[in-house]
């Protein structure tokens, strides 16, 4: 059972979002919160396997509550999840190098939440290439000279390719393509490298891809 919290400030969101994973067989919410403060001390009570987090919120907002929910080593297991009315919102960026997994729009139909709840759980980054490659845009605007990135020299010649094609934005199936070898074996080798790394999931892994300096600016095509 997939054991959700929700963190939001709007009681109607929260019930919208109640109804629709409590009639799930496979997952259940453990809890609602109604401002970052609560969330961060639910999450220590219930350690839900996901969150729900919206980004503004009163007392502590989304990101500041999502930074200390990841910051906290005996909460590694618990996957937030940012929920932004625009899928450009300015705080988007902010949200994946404060250690959330990804994020979805308030608006998203039903079924792709679901998707993005059980996808977390398994360790997948809820980031489409496409969402992804606005994120590195962003990030490339906004990054500095490039600092090496702890356990970088631990990756093997095809470990650093692998990530450095996580960072411009290929899916595991594209990477697959890209270096002819099976989608199992790129999920493979992107696991390893994230293991190697101690990156949460694979968003971590497209923010530690430019902080070390493996993916600049400009590769993005």
């Amino acid at each position: 059972m997939i054991r959700v919290l929700l963190a939001d400030d709007q009681l109607l969101v929260r019930a919208g979002f109640r109804a629709l994973l409590d009639a799930q067989p496979d997952i259940e919410v453990a809890g609602e919160a109604a401002d970052g403060e609560e969330a961060v001390r639910m999450v220590r009570e219930l350690r839900p396997d996901t969150v729900l987090m919206d980004i503004r919120m009163p007392h502590r907002d989304g990101l500041a509550a999502t930074r200390a929910i990841t910051a906290d080593p005996e909460l590694s297991e618990v996957k937030v999840v940012m929920l932004t009315t625009f899928e450009l919102d300015e705080y988007v960026f902010e949200a994946i190098r404060s250690g959330a997994s990804g994020f979805l729009v308030k608006d998203t139909e039903p079924e792709e939440l679901l998707r993005a709840v059980r996808a977390v759980v398994c360790g997948d980054a809820l980031l489409s290439p496409g969402v992804t490659r606005r994120l590195i845009a962003e990030f490339a605007a906004r990054s500095k000279e490039p600092a090496v990135a702890s356990g970088l020299s631990e990756l093997t010649e095809r470990e650093r390719e692998v990530m450095a094609l996580v960072g411009i934005g290929l899916s595991n199936e594209e990477i697959a393509r890209r270096l002819v070898v099976s989608p199992l074996t790129a999920k493979t080798h992107v696991s390893r490298t994230m293991v190697k790394l101690g990156a949460r999931d694979r968003a971590q892994l497209v923010v530690l891809a430019y902080e070390s300096g493996l993916v600049r600016p400009g590769w993005l095509g």
